[in-house]
């Protein structure tokens, strides 16, 4: 994987150090706030496995080299399975990360759909799951993390469960966690405690850091220095930090250094995710080629210290962020 760059490092962060994540076009729901406006009127499975592809052949065109899908993001591992297999010069060189432990019940549908994704972190359900995976990606399955690990999870107390993913670490696939919620850095810190025979059982994390939402970032930081991946979603805190949605007093900073930079205030919220230095992926969740070229325009961004402090003001309370999060609308 890609190195991140030394504390204090002056130099720009290579394209090599962002992914693109699909949960925004494997589904036709989910909580991106103007996704209406993004994806085809008629999002059937074949429109979003289409834009899926474009957005793939752009961001690998661009650079990219890590794609980020999960079992719950509706048929998102099927649609990068099959541009894998159509691109094998392409496939031979990107790392696939997907996680499991939710379960996708939506059944395709956007409106009358009470739960969207059942979570269960189970020994049965990481053997279900990882077949379903292997049945789609095979041995292209370079990075598994348990989906939105929380403190009381099992996935960090049950040992069954923690000689599978052991066994899938012999294997030579790196296991990880991702995290959701105010408690992220309790998660993380728990993690980097387990082993198995005496061995680490965690390899990668992949967690919310954002501006806004900053809480994660010394728990990140002891996981890099352990050795583990570690990659970043959510840098745009579900939309919150785009253009269209920044328009508010609570991110003003954000838009003066974005105006100074000239910068979209996509790029400079991720750029400022680029900026930490144990960040070794930065995720986008473009839904469109233009987003995609935007966000990945981060790249030629370099945020010094005093840019970083004058965006400092913008965290929110762990809980409030959460819970904003929690009340936006699946669409």
């Amino acid at each position: 994987m890609p190195a991140a760059p030394a504390p204090g490092s002056t130099s720009r962060p290579s394209l090599t150090r962002f992914g693109l994540g699909t949960a925004a076009v494997g589904r036709p729901g989910y909580i991106t706030l103007g996704r209406d406006a993004d994806l085809p009127a008629e999002r059937t499975v074949e429109a979003l496995r289409r834009r899926t592809h474009e957005l793939l052949d752009a961001a690998y065109a661009a650079g990219v080299r890590y794609f980020d899908t999960a079992r719950s993001y509706g048929r998102a591992e099927e649609f990068v399975a099959q541009w894998l297999d159509a691109r094998p010069a392409a496939a031979a060189e990107v790392t696939v990360g997907s996680k499991w432990g939710y379960t996708y019940t939506a059944d395709w549908r956007t409106s009358g759909v009470p739960v969207h994704e059942v979570k269960e972190h189970t020994a049965e359900v990481f053997d279900r799951q990882l077949k379903e995976t292997r049945a789609l990606l095979g041995s292209r399955l370079d990075v598994y993390l348990v989906h939105s690990v929380t403190p009381d999870s099992p996935a960090l107390t049950d040992p069954a469960l923690h000689e599978r993913l052991a066994g899938l670490t012999a294997e030579g696939v790196r296991v990880g966690l991702s995290t959701s919620g105010p408690a992220q850095a309790d998660t993380v810190r728990a993690a980097l405690e387990l082993t198995v025979a005496g061995r680490p059982l965690f390899a990668a994390v992949q967690s919310t850091w954002n501006v806004l939402e900053p809480s994660a970032g010394p728990a990140l930081a002891a996981a890099h220095a352990a050795g583990w991946l570690v990659v970043v979603k959510e840098g745009m805190a579900n939309g919150r930090l785009a253009d269209r949605n920044a328009t508010g007093p609570d991110t003003a900073a954000l838009r003066t250094v974005a105006a100074r930079a000239g910068a979209s205030c996509d790029a400079l919220a991720l750029a400022a995710v680029a900026a930490q230095p144990w960040a070794d992926v930065v995720l986008s969740g473009a839904a469109t080629a233009e987003q995609l070229a935007s966000n990945l325009a981060a790249a030629d961004l370099h945020l010094d210290e005093a840019q970083l402090a004058e965006l400092a003001p913008l965290a929110e309370p762990a809980e409030a962020y959460w819970r904003t999060r929690a009340a936006l609308p699946w669409a």
